[in-house]
């Protein structure tokens, strides 16, 4: 029987061509992510199930999340928090002259949109998880 990993992508706008700039590349790096591990996955028993929520104007500060078997993906990592930054793409969007946007702080740097890289790992980090593997207490990637 095989196991479920839940991805789920949300974001204002009506679709990732049509989101504000930093919400587009988190989009474009979470498909990657899943098309680059979904036969390995696949392999190891593990399906990846993807879902796109396009989020109301005024849920803007919680656009650009990216959620794994529901958990906010920041709360993978270690030592991350999110902030709210200044985007110019979102404020035209929601039709104001100013808006902020959700990213994540790391003791690394901070995130405005999320890399494939990260997204690779911490998916790999889950399944490993889901496969009883051992996982550092401390999350990853930081």
């Amino acid at each position: 029987m095989n196991k479920e990993l839940y991805v789920e992508w949300q974001h204002v706008g009506a679709d990732v061509t049509h989101t504000c700039e930093r919400c587009s590349a988190t989009g474009i790096s979470v498909t990657s992510a899943i098309q680059d591990l979904k036969p390995t996955f696949a392999e190891r028993g593990i399906d990846i199930q993807y879902k796109e929520t396009v989020l109301q104007a005024y849920q803007l500060p919680e656009s650009n999340k990216v959620l794994i078997n529901g958990k906010p993906l920041e709360t993978y990592l270690t030592n991350a928090h999110i902030v709210q930054t200044s985007c110019q793409s979102c404020a035209c969007i929601v039709e104001k002259e100013s808006a902020e946007c959700r990213a994540i702080q790391t003791p690394e740097g901070l995130y405005e949109s999320l890399p494939t890289d990260l997204i690779r790992q911490v998916l790999t980090m889950v399944a490993d998880q889901m496969d009883g593997r051992p996982v550092s207490s401390k999350g990853c990637c930081g």
